[in-house]
């Protein structure tokens, strides 16, 4: 069986853990391939709601083996925390483990993206001070320290003394802050150790044994596409590739394998932190889908900025990614709007782009170019068929299909796990 792949296609918060959560009951293992706790997934199962950054969204199906893949940033002791949640609701983790190959983020690693963003000042990025970059940088520099170090403490030790010799020089010397004690650090990592240890396995050679043995594999993604390191409005991105591609490199498995790759969609955008947005709406009908929406940050708290749905975005994504199918999410958000607008393309400097400029001025420079739909009154989070949406909605979706040359095929009409309108089988 290939692989099946689950990926944002606007700026996060689409609702991907809902749809991965939806996927993994028939999955066998799930695979979180990039990122780390700077993602935010919420899923609701019976009415209660489950909020996770660290651990696949799968968790929450015992029966599939869950992995943190090597293309992830691991604070271990927010994965304790997460782990510690789920088992005080009577929860079993045994099936939830971590890469041999996946790097920790460190307490420095903390500290100085805090430290980072204050002394931007306006120039910050709006990350969420969680390590993230700092982690993935230091990965890519060679400084950096993987799971596998904590089996072998002894090579964990020197690499921290190693390490960390350049990194208090840079918060005492750049930023005027305190630094960190080799002893206290080892101290707080040889009192989680034993928690970890047996969590940490070699990950590639399991990944494709499964795959070779025809089981379900679902890849996880966190972010989205307009946040890739490569692909997105850089600089005001995330540090890792949250894309198809990503899968290969942040999982261990050849492109080949990957068969079903599939777009989450929220109806409307959404963007949390610094960076343009082309469609965003500073009116009441942002507060408006911000309130419906429950839209404030999972992960940070931060209100979403919000705004219409920008089909030159999905669009870009869908050809990043090769979908072969979209998932559209929060489409009960809608209800209650007289008219929706869609972009479909920017206007720059006199030109009009159907596609995502790479200078990042030019994207703030960019004038939406709209579509009017008119909106419906009724409430649809009961809906179980397609043919019971309202006829505009109907419109609605049938348009997004047309301008991505993509199908959809599953509409949440709710946060609940059983809120779906399937229209084709994705599993």
């Amino acid at each position: 069986m290939s692989g099946y792949v689950v990926v944002g296609t606007q700026w996060g918060d689409e609702g991907k853990g809902k749809i991965v959560d939806v996927l993994s009951e028939k999955a066998d293992m799930i695979v979180r391939f990039q990122g780390g706790n700077n993602a935010g997934h919420t899923v609701v199962v019976n009415g209660e709601k489950h909020v996770l950054h660290l651990l696949p969204s799968g968790c929450l199906h015992p029966h599939a083996k869950c992995i943190i893949g090597p293309g992830v940033v691991v604070d271990p002791f927010v994965l304790l925390e997460e782990l510690a949640v789920l088992e005080s609701k009577g929860m079993s983790t045994k099936h939830i483990y971590i890469s041999d190959r996946a790097h920790l983020i460190m307490p420095y690693h903390i500290l100085l993206d805090q430290l980072q963003e204050e002394k931007a000042g306006a120039n910050k990025i709006g990350t969420t001070k969680r390590g993230i970059g700092p982690c993935y940088a230091d990965k890519y520099t060679r400084w950096g320290i993987r799971a596998h170090d904590l089996i072998h403490f002894d090579a964990f030790q020197k690499r921290l003394a190693y390490a960390l010799q350049l990194k208090n020089e840079q918060i005492v010397n750049i930023y005027h802050g305190t630094p960190f004690d080799l002893e206290e650090l080892i101290a707080r990592f040889a009192a989680i150790r034993d928690q970890l240890v047996p969590r940490i396995i070699e990950s590639v050679h399991a990944v494709n044994q499964a795959l070779d043995e025809d089981q379900l594999v679902l890849f996880e993604g966190a972010q989205a596409a307009m946040l890739d390191i490569n692909y997105g409005t850089y600089p005001f991105v995330t540090s890792s590739s949250p894309t198809s591609a990503g899968v290969c490199e942040g999982a261990g498995v050849a492109p080949q394998r990957l068969k079903h790759i599939i777009g989450v969609v929220k109806a409307y955008s959404t963007r949390v932190g610094e960076g343009p947005f082309v469609s965003e709406l500073h009116d009441e009908i942002g507060t408006y889908i911000r309130e419906q929406g429950n839209e404030y940050g999972a992960t940070t708290g931060r209100p979403r900025r919000c705004g219409w749905l920008d089909l030159n975005v999905v669009k870009h994504a869908c050809i990043l990614n090769g979908l072969t199918d979209l998932v559209i999410t929060k489409i009960d958000v809608l209800s209650g709007l007289k008219e929706l607008q869609v972009c479909v393309g920017y206007k720059v400097n006199g030109a009009v782009l159907d596609y995502i400029p790479s200078a990042v001025s030019d994207v703030e420079a960019a004038q939406p170019i709209y579509r009017t739909f008119a909106g419906w009154d009724e409430d649809i989070s009961q809906c179980k068929r397609y043919e019971d949406l309202p006829k505009q909605c109907q419109e609605y979706l049938s348009f997004i299909e047309e301008y991505t040359n993509t199908r959809i095929s599953l509409i949440s009409v709710g946060p609940d796990r059983n809120n779906n309108i399937i229209t084709h089988a994705l599993v």
